[in-house]
């Protein structure tokens, strides 16, 4: 089941979650971390009482694992974990759903592109959901990036039947016993895509909501290399046959 939520029919709320899991993926994100961490310890500690900060450093060629390391440290709550070499987005996104402990995850990139304070704002809505999964406004990326994500898009719901706004949105929220109950096997681009699919055809409840989107001030993305857009297109036949396959 899918719905669909505008920011202006969430009721105020003061939701808090009894323990929150937080991880973002990270590759050569040296210099978005530090205030990311800090950040993200902020709005956890505003909403809960036990929760955990877990940053994913797939394999940098950077400062990016050393930086991990010294946060941990640094904060109570953080944990690193460390791929000794790089082995793709959806990798990263698996160790953090599975390093997780807490009752609910929340996963944002490492890229500094959303406003992390933003997850109060939908907190309310896992009281009734499963799945929060935010699509971007006003979405800050260079005009070909756009273009590809739309035709992207649109080829992903045409294979797996998944309706969704801006499937590859990193900005969500899950009940953690979700991963409990399905597989995932997307080791590129498309992990988002293969966990809705698999959510919702076990019922699970997802309902969207906009989320605001921010100019990348330091680092590059990798999301737009061939190499990882071949990779996406390789992916998706072989999840659509393995979602058939598992009925």
């Amino acid at each position: 089941m899918v719905e669909n939520l505008s920011k202006s029919s969430i009721a105020p709320d003061d939701c808090r979650l009894g323990s929150l899991s937080i991880f973002f993926p990270c590759y050569n994100e040296v210099e978005n971390l530090s205030s990311l961490t800090q950040k993200a310890v902020e709005v956890a500690a505003s909403i809960t009482n036990d929760y955990e900060i877990i940053i994913v450093d797939d394999g940098s060629s950077d400062a990016t694992g050393e930086l991990a390391d010294e946060l941990a440290q640094e904060y109570d709550g953080v944990i690193a974990i460390h791929h000794e070499k790089n082995k793709g987005y959806g990798a990263a996104l698996q160790s953090g759903f599975r390093a997780a402990t807490k009752e609910f995850v929340f996963y944002t990139d490492g890229d500094g592109q959303f406003d992390i304070s933003h997850l109060t704002e939908i907190l309310p809505l896992i009281e009734t959901a499963d799945i929060v999964s935010c699509y971007r406004k006003n979405r800050q990326d260079n005009f070909l990036r756009k273009v590809n994500a739309f035709g992207w898009g649109i080829f992903v719901r045409l294979m797996l039947g998944l309706w969704l706004r801006d499937i590859d949105c990193a900005f969500k929220l899950y009940k953690r016993s979700i991963f409990d109950e399905i597989q995932m096997h997307s080791s590129g681009a498309l992990i988002d895509a293969e966990i809705l699919t698999r959510a919702k055809r076990r019922g699970y409840k997802i309902v969207q909501c906009p989320v605001a989107h921010l100019p990348r001030i330091y680092g590059e993305s990798t999301g737009a290399n061939i190499s990882v857009i071949l990779r996406a297109f390789k992916e998706i036949f072989k999840l659509r046959n393995s979602i058939i396959k598992d009925g």
